[in-house]
């Protein structure tokens, strides 16, 4: 591989800013901010949304009602 042209690929925590919510991975992803995370410090990349806040995995989503919505349809627009 050639040397220099790959990202940095370290530590680093996503904090999801909804939910407060923070997870230490890894990734190349570039960031100015620091936190401290179990006693050390990290670079910090702040998220909107992620599995903690996400309405799929808290169990919040809601399931529309699409059952008659067709025929709803061919009521209102479909031929007489």
């Amino acid at each position: 591989m050639k040397k220099g042209i790959h990202p940095v690929y370290r530590d680093v925590v996503f904090k999801d800013v909804s939910a407060d919510f923070e997870v230490l991975t890894k990734s190349t992803v570039k960031t100015n901010d620091k936190i401290m995370f179990q006693g050390q410090e990290y670079p910090l990349f702040k998220v909107d949304i992620s599995s903690a806040s996400h309405p799929f995995y808290t169990g919040t989503q809601k399931v529309l009602d699409t059952e008659g919505r067709v025929d709803r349809f061919k009521k209102k627009y479909g031929k007489k």
